[in-house]
């Protein structure tokens, strides 16, 4: 079908696809040689009787099911597919937050108990704040070192 390059060329043109993706069906072959200007084709691709394709797409399947093993498994989460620093991966200023939330509501409960008063409550918030604790664990081992608390 070499005689026919110039519609198939033209018919990529005016759609903006590929020369692949058009196709000339062997029954309208007379009525496409006699097309050469662009409006011809065009009107030709809109009868019908030039057949664009669409493109082919690459499959997204294969990424949605590693993802969903990410999310739900854990899996391809090793040390080995790991690339930026541990900083980069989980914010260290969220985990601050998230720690210091815990700590500060562990407080407030034992200060709503009765457990410790509100000046040593005041104390240990300062501290908390401060970054004297870890965890709402060390918050726990301290106050049991000062005998406010049983083990």
């Amino acid at each position: 079908m070499p005689e026919l390059y110039l519609q198939k060329r033209l018919a990529a043109k005016v759609k903006g696809v590929g020369i692949n993706n058009v196709k000339l069906p062997e029954e309208n072959l007379d009525e496409i040689k006699e097309a050469l200007t662009t409006q011809d084709i065009s009107r030709l691709i809109k009868d019908g009787k030039i057949i664009i394709e669409k493109g082919k797409r690459v499959s997204r399947g294969r990424v949605k099911a590693r993802r969903k093993n990410r999310r739900l498994k854990g899996e391809r989460r090793g040390y080995g597919s790991r690339k930026g620093k541990k900083g980069a991966r989980f914010d260290p200023h969220e985990k601050w937050v998230n720690g210091i939330r815990k700590i500060r509501l562990y407080l407030r409960i034992l200060k709503a108990n009765g457990t410790i008063d509100s000046h040593l409550y005041r104390q240990l918030y300062k501290k908390a704040k401060g970054g004297s604790f870890r965890s709402v664990n060390d918050v726990r081992n301290t106050l049991i070192q000062m005998g406010k608390i049983k083990r």
